[in-house]
This record gives C-alpha cells, sequence and structure tokens, in this order.
C-alpha cells in the first residue's frame, strides 16, 4: 500500500512539473522598444520615460493574453545618428516588434525611417516638428509605421503664449516699454519650429521681432545673450530647449543680470524637479504644461514619488504613461482581432483604427493626462487638438508652484509681472 502511494505522489510530483514546463513553453514573448534620451544631456526625461512604462505594465501583470511584453529600452542619447543605430539594432538583434515613445524632434525626423525600413509599427513619438508631418504626408504609405504623434506639431500649441500674453496687455496688466520680442531656442528640429512658430504668432498680432538667437543644446552660458537683450529694453523673451541644465541655465542668469523682460520658457516643467534647480529665478516664468488635474492622476503621481523616488513631470513622465498605455490598448485590441501579437498586425491596427479615430484612448481606459487621444485622417499624424482631447493651458511660476493663467475659463491665478 505504501508502496502504490510512493508511486502516486512521484506520479504527481513529475505531471506537476511537466504541466509547469508546457506552460513555460507555451508562454509567448512580445518585445517592445522605448525610445528615449536614458543618457545624456535630457536624461531625466529618460529615466522619467522608463519608469512610466515599467509602473504601466506592472499594473496589466506585464502580460496581455499569453503574451509577455518584454520592453527593450532603446536610448536615443539625445542624437540623431545614435539614435537610428540604436534602433536598427533593436530590430535586428533584440528583435521588437513595436515601438513607442520618443522625445526629440531631431530623433523623430530620423527614426522614421529605421521604423519604415524595418516595418516596426511606432506609437507615440512626441517629436513635434512640422518636419515629421511633411515627410509623413508625403508618403503615408511608407510612414504609416510612425504612427500618431504624441505632441503636435508647436504652432498648433504655441498660440497660447500669444493670446495670453496679448490678454495680459488689452486688460492693463502687464505694459511693456517696448514691442520687442527675442526668439531663442535649441537649435535642434524642436527649437526652431518652436522658436518659428512663436515668431510667426508674435509678429501676425504687431510684435517686433528683435533678434532670434539658437544654440547648441549643451550651451550653459547665456550671459552675453542676455545682456543684449537687457540693453535693448526687449518686453519678451520666448523659446524652448529640451535640455534641464541648458533651459535652468537660461533661467537663473537672466534673473542674475536683472533682466525683468516677462519670459516664455516652453519646457519648464518637462523637468519633474525644475525647482530644484532653478529655484525662484523661476518666478514669473510662463510655460504650457498639462496638469495633473484629476484624482487618479493625483494619486499616480504620489505612487511614482513613493516607488521611483523622484517628483514626475506631467509633461514628460505623464504623457509618456499615457502614451505607453495607449500602445497597450492597441495591443489588446490587435490580438482580440487578429488572435496574434506581430509587426504586421499591430501596423493593421493602428492604420485601420487609431488613424481613423475608431479607436481612442480615454480617461476611462486609464489616461490621466489629456481627456482623450484621438486621431483622424484629416489631424494624421497628429492628435485631435482642444479642451476635450489634447490641449495644455498658460501656467505661470511662482514660490515653486505653477497655477493656469489661460485660458480664462481654466485660471486659477491672475497673470503677474515681474518688478
Amino acid at each position: 500500500m505504501r508502496k502504490n502511494l510512493r508511486w502516486l505522489v512521484c506520479f504527481a510530483i513529475i505531471a506537476a512539473l511537466m504541466l509547469g514546463a508546457g506552460q513555460v513553453m507555451a508562454a509567448k514573448v512580445f518585445k517592445l522598444g522605448v525610445l528615449g534620451p536614458f543618457t545624456g544631456p535630457a536624461a531625466n526625461t529618460g529615466k522619467q520615460f522608463r519608469g512610466s512604462v515599467e509602473m504601466a505594465l506592472e499594473k496589466i501583470g506585464g502580460k496581455i493574453g499569453e503574451y509577455n511584453i518584454e520592453p527593450v529600452w532603446i536610448d536615443s542619447q539625445s542624437d540623431p545618428a545614435k539614435a537610428t543605430n540604436a534602433y536598427a539594432e533593436a530590430c535586428e538583434r533584440s528583435g521588437i516588434q513595436a515601438g513607442v515613445l520618443n522625445w526629440h524632434s531631431s530623433v523623430a525626423v530620423a527614426v522614421m525611417d529605421v521604423a519604415a525600413q524595418y516595418k516596426v509599427p511606432h506609437m507615440f513619438g512626441f517629436g513635434a516638428t512640422e518636419v515629421v508631418n511633411e515627410k509623413w504626408k508625403k508618403d503615408p504609405d511608407k510612414y504609416s509605421f510612425w504612427g500618431g504623434k504624441g505632441w503636435p506639431v508647436p504652432g498648433t500649441l504655441m498660440n497660447g503664449y500669444v493670446q495670453c500674453v496679448n490678454d495680459a496687455v488689452k486688460n492693463g496688466i502687464f505694459k511693456p516699454k517696448t514691442k520687442k520680442v527675442a526668439i531663442w531656442g535649441e537649435d535642434t528640429d524642436w527649437g526652431r519650429s518652436a522658436g518659428g512658430a512663436l515668431k510667426e504668432k508674435f509678429k501676425a498680432t504687431g510684435w517686433e521681432i528683435y533678434s532670434e538667437d539658437y544654440f547648441p543644446a549643451t550651451q550653459t552660458d547665456f550671459y552675453a545673450m542676455l545682456s543684449k537683450y537687457k540693453s535693448a529694453d526687449v518686453a519678451i523673451l520666448a523659446g524652448t530647449s529640451a535640455s534641464p541644465p541648458n533651459t535652468a541655465a537660461l533661467v537663473k542668469q537672466a534673473d542674475e543680470i536683472g533682466l525683468t523682460s516677462l519670459m516664455v520658457v516652453d519646457g519648464v516643467g518637462w523637468i519633474g524637479d525644475w525647482y530644484k534647480l532653478m529655484g525662484n529665478a523661476s518666478d514669473y516664468v510662463l510655460d504650457m504644461i498639462p496638469q495633473l488635474s484629476s484624482k487618479a492622476a493625483q494619486k499616480w503621481a504620489k505612487d511614482v514619488k513613493a516607488q521611483k523616488g523622484y517628483t514626475v513631470s506631467p509633461s514628460s513622465g505623464g504623457l509618456a504613461y499615457d502614451g505607453i498605455g495607449f500602445m497597450l490598448k492597441i495591443l489588446k485590441r490587435t490580438l482580440e482581432r487578429d488572435g496574434k501579437l506581430d509587426k504586421a498586425a499591430v501596423h493593421k491596427t493602428m492604420v485601420d483604427e487609431v488613424n481613423t479615430g475608431k479607436l481612442s484612448y480615454t480617461e476611462a481606459d486609464g489616461a490621466i493626462i489629456m481627456k482623450e487621444y484621438k486621431y483622424t485622417a484629416a489631424t494624421m499624424p497628429d492628435p485631435v487638438v482642444g479642451p476635450a482631447n489634447y490641449f495644455f493651458p498658460v501656467i505661470q511660476y511662482k514660490g515653486g508652484k505653477g497655477s493656469i493663467v489661460f485660458p480664462q475659463a481654466w485660471a486659477t491665478k491672475k497673470f503677474e509681472v515681474k518688478k
């Protein structure tokens, strides 16, 4: 009897081991490339990308159906040439089946050709420049692999600054000595696209463009440029940089030399711990960033702080979290529709359902920054922009806090001028 019992126990153990082995063998892996500046001047953004992706994958247990979703980290190093090499290697050696995210416009312009070459569907790249849209529209079949962008062209959003400033002038809050505007920015596709949009919008409403200055993203000495603006009584400084050291140096040095011009510094809020870098020098600066306004977004930010140890930026970390969330919804939909996950099936879902507006990503799905991320044939590769979809309010900083000052319907504080 005991002998038979021993045999039964052995048989049960062997059967359990075989079942476990079978389950392991049955598990499938879907490799998802995550493109970001994980090292280099924008490494802080890369850190936020990584944290957001990890948290989104943890939320679903790292699986969609029978597929384990394995992230492949592709380091752009904020350099187009290095990014293309890294992306090609991820396609060839790592075998990524899809890609998601990206920060720099110059990187997007370069990598969209690599995605097309390897037929890897890539979603939610932040590269906002018009150059991406121009390439996409010239050959939409080829560039359909570079899916809907996570950031619209600068001109769509930059007009908010001009409207905000003109509104302050009209209401007698801002009384500039001159109508001079100095346009500045990092010397990249993003910097020049944003600068060009600001120049066009200000000029169209009666402002004089004093100068247009672009510089390397690694530059940290702006004393000569800022002193020139001060001597000319420039009323407004408007521009952008995706490099935290670059942006922080410009803001702090402007304060050091006593520059009282109104400063539009698009991208301060991209840096999670921006106040640690800039301090009170950031007071009165205007920015356009999304807000962690919902309870879900605020809870998520607290979870990030607790789990990852840093203060999350709505623009980089928050949008990245929504971007990976949208991509995971696309993968889930693809599996439901086609019963498999591979490059061709994911690409088909993007073209047939995402690009046409049939499949969007909303607050009900888990979006925390925008109400709805949606694309249509008329807007591709940009998202639909508007208060009910993708929209940034104008923020003014003071004492380490950003408050909405425009549009008026959203304002939580009145516009102020540095004295």
